[in-house]
C-alpha cells in the first residue's frame, strides 16, 4: 500500500502502542537518516568485534556466532511471536534473504580464514575493497546513479585506509585471494540487502538471517563446544545484543539510502577500531593512522555535503 508522500506502508504487521515505528514500513527514503543509521551500525559492529576479540582466546568462533544468532533470534521472537514466524515463512522474498545469508556466511568464513595468515593491516586493507566493489555493483546491478562525488568519496576513503593500515610487502597468495573474496561477497550481500530491504520489514529479515546462521553454526558447535564461564556467557550474550542492534541499524539504513551513498561510511569502522584500541588496549595511533582517519572522515563529509547540495537543487 502507498501512503502520503510516496511512503510504502505495510499494515500486515501492526505495531503495538509504544513500540518504535522503525520496526515496520513506512519507508521515507531519507538519505540523512540512512547515513546516521549506517554509521551507528558500523560503530556497533566495531564494539562487537572488540568483544569477539576478547572471547576468541578461549571460545571458538563458531560458538560465538552461534550464541550471537541465538540471542538475536530470541529477541525477534519475543517481539514478533507467532505473527513473525508466519510472515517469515510466507515471505515472498524468502529465497533472496537466504541467498544473502549464504553470501554473508561465506564472507565471514573467508575473512576469518585469511586473518589467520595475514597481518591485521593487510587483511583490513584488502577487506576494505568492499565499498569500492559495492559502489560498482550498485551502479551495474541496481542501476543507481553514482555521482562523481560518490566515486570521489569511495576513492578518498580507500586511500585513507591504505595510509592508515600501511600494508608493506603484500604478495599474491591464497590468503590474499580469500580476503578479496570476502570483500566481494560482503559487497554483493549489501547490494542484495538493498533490494530485500525495500520489500520486507527489518524484523523479518533479522529473523530469517539468524535462523540460517543458527543452523549452520549449530552444526559446527557440536564438534567445537567449550563450556563458557559466567563472565564469558555474559559476553556471548552481549555479542548478540550489540550485533542485533548493529544489524537492525544496517538493514534500516539500507532501506533509507542508496548503496553508493552508504558505501564510504563502512570505512568509519576503522576509525572506531582505532578509538577502541586506544581505550581498551592502550594502542597508540601512529602518524599514518591519524592521517588515514582524517581522510576517512573526509570521505564521509564529501557524501554528506554533496547529498545536501543535491537535495537543495531538487527541492
Amino acid at each position: 500500500m502507498t501512503g502520503s508522500k510516496g511512503a510504502n506502508i505495510d499494515r500486515a504487521f501492526p505495531i503495538p502502542a509504544g513500540i518504535s515505528r522503525l520496526w515496520c514500513i513506512p519507508v521515507k527514503n531519507s538519505v540523512s537518516l540512512g547515513i546516521a543509521l549506517t554509521t551507528a551500525a558500523y560503530m556497533a559492529f566495531t564494539f562487537h568485534d572488540a568483544i569477539v576479540k576478547v572471547l576468541t582466546s578461549a571460545i571458538p568462533v563458531w560458538q560465538i556466532l552461534f550464541f550471537r544468532s541465538l540471542t538475536i533470534l530470541v529477541g525477534c521472537l519475543a517481539y514478533g511471536r507467532g505473527k513473525l514466524v508466519h510472515q517469515a515463512v510466507t515471505s515472498s522474498i524468502i529465497k533472496p534473504m537466504i541467498a544473502r545469508s549464504i553470501l554473508l556466511l561465506c564472507a565471514w568464513l573467508s575473512y576469518y580464514t585469511a586473518a589467520r595468515h595475514l597481518q591485521l593491516a593487510e587483511v583490513t586493507t584488502l577487506y576494505y575493497a568492499a565499498p569500492v566493489v559495492g559502489t560498482v555493483l550498485a551502479w551495474f546491478i541496481l542501476r543507481e546513479e553514482v555521482t562523481p562525488a560518490r566515486w570521489l568519496a569511495v576513492g578518498v576513503g580507500f586511500v585513507g585506509v591504505l595510509i592508515a593500515c600501511n600494508p608493506v610487502g603484500l604478495t599474491i597468495s591464497w590468503s590474499v585471494y580469500l580476503a578479496l573474496q570476502a570483500a566481494v561477497l560482503w559487497a554483493s550481500a549489501m547490494v542484495l540487502l538493498r533490494k530485500t530491504s525495500l520489500h520486507e520489514k527489518t524484523i523479518v529479515q533479522l529473523a530469517v538471517s539468524n535462523v540460517f546462521f543458527l543452523i549452520m553454526t549449530g552444526i559446527a558447535v557440536i564438534y567445537t563446544w567449550q563450556t563458557p564461564t559466567l563472565t564469558q556467557l555474559g559476553l556471548l550474550i552481549g555479542t548478540g545484543v550489540v550485533a542485533g542492534c548493529a544489524q537492525f541499524a544496517l538493514f534500516e539504513g539500507m532501506r533509507q539510502a542508496p548503496v553508493s551513498v552508504l558505501a564510504p561510511f563502512e570505512y568509519t569502522s576503522l576509525v572506531w577500531a582505532f578509538i577502541l584500541g586506544y581505550m581498551i588496549w592502550a594502542d597508540i595511533p601512529t602518524y599514518n593512522v591519524v592521517v588515514g582517519a582524517i581522510m576517512i572522515l573526509g570521505a564521509g563529509l564529501i557524501i554528506i555535503v554533496s547529498e545536501r547540495l543535491r537535495h537543495r537543487a531538487t527541492a
